[in-house]
């Protein structure tokens, strides 16, 4: 069967939590130790078998396609100097991988920004990765963790799947919440991270619920395998909050008329939009690459 080797990455955001540090630097491309954090994005993605990464960003985010583009000038520089293997480092991109980069227009949230992403992708069925969330590289093995084990899954039983973990009590209301189907609600001890690949079915989800009302404390991390079917229910969704098109809304749809599982998370994952998270995630990110040095 075939898999999965499209993703979708929204990079549009102004990050208005990170500033002052994202007013004239992307908050994608902010350092999380000795590479930014959106490296880390795509380098999970490749290692999952993806082989076309499609960026939806906006007309101020040029400098994140840039990145992946070879600078030819400072290649040959170094490479004047003989510094081959720091040039070599900074054209990382394997040759069969392909990145491409379309404009969202209009910021209505992040299913129109998925949606915006149509053109490319055609009819292939896809993944999502949030640039925001960045993933432990050093603790999982990525070409058969988290977002490989996802597209295995989805492969199998074509059930687009979303990525979850468990979060703290005082948490719970930051988050999108699974809500189990019936079926599958007391055959999973969901109360506590068994920080291992599991796949099953979800029924719905819960924006941001209070602890009481909420029907799980498995949260959205911002990982998604998605049929092709999602474009059409993103192109018939129409703005809601916000006056945004949101994914929930056409997750909901994909739900009821394909079924749709979530897949519990292996290993620790940073919210690098967020100030207090990202200095967090740069200071342990450091150490684990200074660690390797010595």
């Amino acid at each position: 069967m075939k898999k999965i080797t499209h993703v979708v990455i929204p990079v549009a955001g102004f990050g208005t939590r990170m500033l002052p540090l994202s007013k004239s630097v992307p908050k994608e491309l902010l350092p999380l130790g000795n590479r930014p954090a959106i490296h880390y994005v795509v380098e999970e993605a490749i290692a999952a078998g993806i082989k076309h990464i499609v960026l939806v960003g906006h007309a101020q985010k040029s400098a994140i396609e840039n990145y992946f583009d070879i600078n030819a000038e400072l290649d040959n520089q170094l490479r004047a100097k003989g510094k081959n293997e720091l040039a070599d480092s900074l054209n990382w991109l394997p040759d069969d991988v392909t990145v491409s980069m379309i404009r969202q227009g209009k910021p209505l949230g992040l299913g129109h920004a998925v949606l915006a992403a149509r053109p490319i992708i055609g009819m292939n069925d896809f993944a999502v990765l949030l640039p925001d969330v960045v993933l432990d590289p050093f603790a999982t093995d990525m070409t058969a963790d988290n977002l490989a084990f996802m597209i295995e899954s989805f492969a199998k039983d074509k059930h687009s799947q979303i990525l979850v973990d468990t979060v703290a009590d005082e948490d719970v209301h930051k988050y999108g919440i699974a809500q189990l189907s019936e079926s599958d609600n007391g055959a999973h001890d969901i109360d506590n991270k068994a920080d291992a690949n599991t796949s099953f079915k979800v029924a719905g989800f819960v924006e941001k619920p209070s602890l009481a009302d909420a029907p799980s404390k498995l949260a959205v991390v911002g990982r998604y395998v998605f049929s092709n079917h999602i474009f059409d229910y993103l192109a018939n969704t129409k703005a809601s909050v916000g006056g945004e098109i949101q994914l929930t809304d056409a997750i909901d749809a994909l739900i009821s008329q394909y079924g749709v599982n979530v897949t519990t998370m292996r290993g620790a994952s940073y919210d690098a939009g967020d100030m207090r998270s990202y200095m967090q995630a740069f200071i342990y990110f450091a150490q684990q690459q200074l660690a390797d040095e010595e």
